[in-house]
């Protein structure tokens, strides 16, 4: 905890400050949470409390609130609902197993120093991923919004079937609680997003409940809180247990890393911090492994308290610690606060919560530009309202990683000439500039790394250029573009270096990286390839090919490609 030593009488202050902000915006929010969760109110207030204070303590950021979230809460639904339904005895017993898990998972990456593993999940994948956990929740909360009744733990589809249903029975007092909610939120957000909205929002929904005697309008309540610190808890350890959850809990646990480091790194970027995913992974999975054993669900890092706690001024994980120990106070003091919360309100503000989590921007821009980006946004969309939450993440990240394969498999492989006649090196593309190339002496450029899933489609390419051009007998590579060749892809080369031999050409390579050369060194495939084929750089490579190139072409030639042609016609 490096941050200690910063600690000081002025920056407890600004911490004591935006803890308060903090927990005035946790305590709407830690409830809505654990309703999306299918959790009691308090598990959201739990987790609130106990999560930040580790994460923060271990991790490496110095603004990260974690705690509940929206996306892990329906995921964490959607995982335990399938093996115990929520409200039964056995379902609180089995999140805390999955908390437990996905804590271990974790802290077990954290260990093995897998901080990139973030990396190759695609900003994308996790853009479609909330769009449709977004339309889910509010799915979810449609029940409380109107006050009719639906199915629990039902698909996407089979939910708005019964909402279909039960139109003529809509309850238009709880329409009215939730719409009053929504307005007032965001009524108070325009006039000053430092307010704390939301808690305005719920006040507003039940002064307009108390207004009307919501309880006998048919108006559910939250109820009172049960005013007691989160108590010792015993995760589920039976081995039926862990194996049905440890699929789900793998899906909880990487979107919960990518979720807390993503959010780490956009509020490191403002403060100019530098952030270590190795010790954010520890600092997570450390704050879950403890949280199973107190009550709390699986949580991550939150952008919106975390934006808020650099707002507020925050110079040390202690706000968060704060911000926990404010929470204790009210659950300890006031544990009546969500006695006359209606659930109307608490739907409308977890609806616009929901609607906070869909990037429309990124995701008009993605629609517009790229294909391939715009099929995996959609397949994660689909996929998270159509099958179970946990495959959607495994369903988008394979898309991703598949696409990538196939873009790097087909390296573009380009005709060049030099487009100035002075020098040989400024080479440029011969369709885009409509340049002069030789008949015998063809240069092209390489840019991808040539290894076994590229080797059919660069063998394929130089296949093309020599049927294109039959006299073309000499090949010349120019290489600044690759970054590694493997043993396959230097079997494809040394099979099509005899190609052109047979010929009476050669296949010559110029401008290679060193290091790459160093590779071929080290698994003895320089002499194979013949060292008198690889040039420091074109104009070398070009003085030597040349003169092997037929005089009586080159004669009836009507223009000098090169500046080592012997004539220009």
């Amino acid at each position: 905890m490096t941050w200690g030593r910063q600690v000081t009488g002025q920056s407890l202050t600004a911490d004591l400050l935006a803890g308060l902000t903090g927990a005035v915006i946790v305590l709407p929010q830690g409830v809505a949470y654990a309703l999306i969760a299918g959790l009691p109110p308090e598990y959201g207030l739990y987790t609130a409390i106990i999560t930040p204070v580790i994460a923060g303590l271990f991790g490496s950021s110095v603004h990260l609130i974690s705690g509940p979230t929206a996306p892990i809460s329906i995921v964490v639904l959607s995982v335990t609902s399938t093996i115990a339904p929520p409200g039964s005895t056995e379902f609180i017993p089995t999140v805390l197993t999955l908390t437990l898990l996905c804590g271990l998972i974790q802290f077990g990456l954290g260990l093995a120093r897998m901080g990139t593993l973030v990396n190759f999940i695609s900003h994308t994948v996790i853009i479609g991923f909330a769009a449709g956990a977004a339309l889910l929740i509010c799915t979810s909360q449609l029940k409380y919004f109107f006050g009719v009744p639906a199915p629990k733990g039902a698909s996407f589809i089979d939910t708005w079937a019964a909402l279909w249903h039960q139109l003529g029975n809509i309850n238009p007092y709880a329409a009215a609680i939730a719409l009053i909610t929504m307005a007032t939120t965001l009524a108070v957000k325009r006039i000053d997003r430092r307010l704390p909205y939301m808690l305005v929002g719920m006040v507003a929904g039940s002064l307009a409940c108390w207004l009307i005697d919501g309880a006998t309008r048919g108006i559910q309540l939250v109820g009172p809180l049960p005013g007691s610190l989160p108590g010792p808890s015993m995760p589920d350890l039976s081995i039926d247990t862990i194996s049905a959850l440890l699929p789900g809990a793998v899906a909880v646990a990487v979107l919960g890393l990518v979720e807390a480091v993503s959010v780490a790194r956009a509020i490191a970027i403002r403060s100019g911090q530098r952030i270590d995913g190795n010790r954010e992974f520890v600092g997570q999975g450390l704050s879950n492994l403890c949280g199973s054993f107190f009550s709390c669900y699986a949580g991550s890092g939150s952008f919106t308290r975390s934006g808020a706690n650099y707002d507020a001024g925050a110079r040390t994980p202690l706000a968060g610690v704060f911000a926990a120990l404010i929470l204790v106070l009210v659950l300890l003091l006031l544990p009546q606060i969500t006695a006359y919360l209606p659930l109307p309100a608490m739907a409308g503000a977890i609806v616009l919560i929901a609607w906070n989590l869909i990037d429309f921007h990124h995701i008009r821009e993605i629609l517009r530009s790229n294909r391939q980006e715009t099929s995996v946004l959609l397949v994660t969309f689909a996929s998270t309202l159509l099958v179970e939450l946990e495959y959607a993440i495994y369903l988008g990240v394979l898309l991703s990683l598949l696409l990538y394969l196939h873009r790097s498999s087909k390296p573009r492989l380009m005709e060049v000439a030099p487009k100035i006649f002075a020098t040989s090196r400024g080479f440029r593309s011969i369709e885009r500039f409509g340049l002069d190339q030789c008949p015998q002496l063809k240069v092209v450029r390489i840019d991808g790394s040539i290894f076994f899933g590229a080797v059919d489609h660069i063998q394929r390419e130089l296949q093309r250029v020599a049927d294109k051009y039959p006299e073309a007998k000499h090949i010349l590579l120019l290489c600044p573009g690759i970054h590694f060749i493997d043993i396959a892809g230097a079997e494809m080369l040394i099979n099509e270096a005899r190609r052109f031999k047979d010929k009476g050409g050669a296949l010559s390579y110029c401008a290679m990286k060193n290091t790459v050369i160093d590779e071929l060194e080290s698994i003895n495939y320089m002499d194979k390839l013949g060292r008198e084929n690889f040039f420091v750089n074109a104009d070398e490579a070009l003085h030597a090919l040349v003169p092997r190139l037929e005089q009586a072409i080159c004669e009836n030639c009507r223009h000098r490609v090169f500046l080592q042609c012997p004539q220009q016609k």
